[in-house]
């Protein structure tokens, strides 16, 4: 494909060719509906394989807000919520829709988009400790995106604290990994850790090549025995799961996931070095696939006519 390119968001091209050509290859095959086809179990074993969770649930979805929406409903009971960053996506592009389900989303201290577990800590001890404490919301999950909606990583070592945190007070821990590709290609934490370290992930796939489907691993095996139900009853279960099935075959065939997120990443660094080397300062540091950069009105105006010229 040959420019100009455009650089808003990270799914706005169709899918990754390996995956088109899967879906073409096997279109008039038919197949159970439901995720119960063929393509379906393929790619849940690949997905196993490759988190080394045998046991481990894999659902799929159409959508990211939809996936989160349904685990957080799934595992939280009525009185309880969420503990996220400010900037987190279920708090701060999701129209409400964690609070929709009856949950309420409880925002504690960040950093660049990063929780602590202190911040966690300092939370859970609050509620608990308060005299009045069946007046509040009680945080009963702790939920995280990585990379981050700034582009910035956990590293393995603030995962593996914010998992004992989790742990230690109870906590169910769920990792959004919408944009996950990038963070397995610019971080240390493999999906091997993120099925070790956390009770859920979701392993996204509109952001990384795919069409428009993400899949959820959910390692806490009482969740994931139940949660089908707990998916159908949200709308959420494809009817026709073979899009996800077939993606995900495909990222999990030959390792294309990981190659999407390091050519990506790889891309991204070449852009983030030509910024820096232009003296265009970054919004956030970031090792990831976001690069944000602060550019003067004049440079913008510049920008904005230009692609008005090209769109014409």
């Amino acid at each position: 494909m040959k420019g100009p390119y455009q650089f808003q968001c990270d799914y706005i091209a169709g899918c990754a060719p390996q995956i088109l050509q899967a879906l073409v290859q096997t279109n008039l095959e038919e197949v159970p509906g439901y995720g119960e086809d063929r393509f379906c179990r393929t790619a849940a074993e690949r997905i196993r394989k490759a988190c080394g969770a045998e046991d481990a649930g894999v659902f799929f979805f159409a959508g990211g807000t939809i996936c989160n929406l349904s685990i957080i409903a799934a595992v939280l009971r009525p009185w309880q919520g969420v503990l996220a960053a400010a900037s987190g996506h279920i708090f701060a592009h999701e129209t409400g829709a964690i609070e929709a389900t009856g949950h309420k989303v409880l925002v504690i201290d960040s950093a660049d988009g990063k929780v602590t577990a202190r911040a966690v800590r300092k939370a859970v001890e609050d509620c608990r400790n308060n005299s009045a404490r069946i007046f509040l919301v009680e945080p009963a999950m702790l939920y995280i995106s990585n990379p981050t909606e700034f582009g910035t990583l956990y590293s393995l070592a603030e995962l593996e604290e914010l998992s004992a945190v989790c742990r230690e007070y109870g906590l169910f821990f769920y990792v959004d990994g919408a944009r996950l590709a990038y963070a397995l290609a610019a971080g240390e934490a493999k999906l091997t850790d993120y099925a070790r370290l956390t009770d859920a992930f979701c392993i996204g796939g509109t952001k990384c090549g795919a069409l428009g489907c993400e899949a959820l691993v959910i390692t806490h095996k009482e969740t994931a025995e139940t949660f089908l139900s707990a998916q159908r009853q949200r709308g959420a279960l494809l009817s026709k799961g073979r899009l996800a099935g077939v993606s995900f075959s495909v990222f999990f065939e030959n390792g294309l996931y990981e190659q999407i997120g390091r050519r990506a990443v790889s891309q991204a660094m070449q852009l983030k070095e030509a910024f820096q080397k232009a003296g265009i300062p970054l919004y956030v540091d970031s090792p990831t696939n976001q690069q944000f950069v602060l550019l003067p009105e004049k440079a913008e105006e510049a920008l904005l006519a230009a692609l008005a010229e090209l769109s014409a």
